[in-house]
């Protein structure tokens, strides 16, 4: 075998993988395309049926598909793959804060976006307060998709929902009508005392729970499912939500809307 052909030999990975009429694995389609740019030539074989899936794996012992092969070794699945190739793999109950990163980046963005389309600049003080007000809406959401589950997480720590575990299903709701009319700059008497009240009470409940308690819970910020520890993030939330509180009356004070 030459050179080029024994090269060519050590490139090529063989990938099993489903690609039936209505189902395509797509863990099979990560796992191809990994293979292909780590430079791999893939022998890409289709598990067309169920009664084929499973017959490939009686007869490999294995539990799960897609499989990848190189060489005289069964590598495994898509994660095993990664990991094979020094690939980042993250674990399911890992910590994150990918979720709020993204959360206020775009916030910060859709307020310089929504001053532009308003005064033509974004330069300007309500750039920051629309910054704030969609945070805290965009937060809102993300609870709203599962209440329960937020709420079941929010009773880790909240003091005023352990004593009235209704407060826990409501929360997503005022936080999110807070955000929404601080966006639209109307209805400030609705507004400010919602966002003050709950941003004070989250405030003093996170404190109390990580710096007085010392305990490591899972914060409910971006819903119940959340990865993100509870802590500084959940914090700074509700402390945005107190400066907003405090801030909107005095701006309509002041300027007048």
């Amino acid at each position: 075998m030459s050179t080029t052909e024994t090269a060519k030999h050590d490139k090529t990975a063989i990938l099993y993988r489903m690609v039936m009429d209505k189902h395509i694995c797509p863990y099979g389609l990560k796992s191809k395309d990994l293979l292909e740019r780590e430079g791999y030539v893939v022998e890409d074989h289709w598990l067309k049926t169920r009664a084929e899936t499973d017959a490939f794996k009686e007869a490999h012992s294995v539990e799960t598909t897609p499989q990848t092969f190189i060489g005289d070794s069964r590598i495994g699945g898509y994660t095993e793959l990664r990991k094979h190739f020094g690939k980042t793999v993250k674990s399911k109950d890992a910590t994150t804060y990918q979720p709020v990163i993204a959360i206020f980046s775009v916030a910060f963005l859709m307020g310089l976006a929504i001053s532009w389309a308003a005064y033509g600049t974004i330069f300007t003080i309500r750039a920051i307060e629309w910054f704030f007000a969609v945070s805290m809406t965009l937060l809102g959401i993300q609870k709203l998709q599962d209440v329960e589950s937020f709420s079941t997480m929010f009773l880790n720590y909240d003091l005023l929902a352990r004593r009235w575990v209704r407060y826990g299903k409501i929360y997503p709701f005022g936080e999110t009508l807070a955000g929404l009319l601080m966006i639209a700059g109307a209805l400030t008497w609705i507004s400010a005392p919602i966002a003050l009240f709950i941003g004070t009470v989250g405030a003093i409940s996170v404190f109390y729970a990580v710096y007085v308690q010392k305990r490591e819970l899972k914060c409910a910020c971006v819903g119940g499912s959340s990865n993100v520890p509870l802590g500084f993030v959940s914090l700074t939330e509700n402390l945005v939500m107190i400066g907003m509180g405090v801030w909107m009356p005095i701006r309509m004070l002041v300027w007048g809307a």
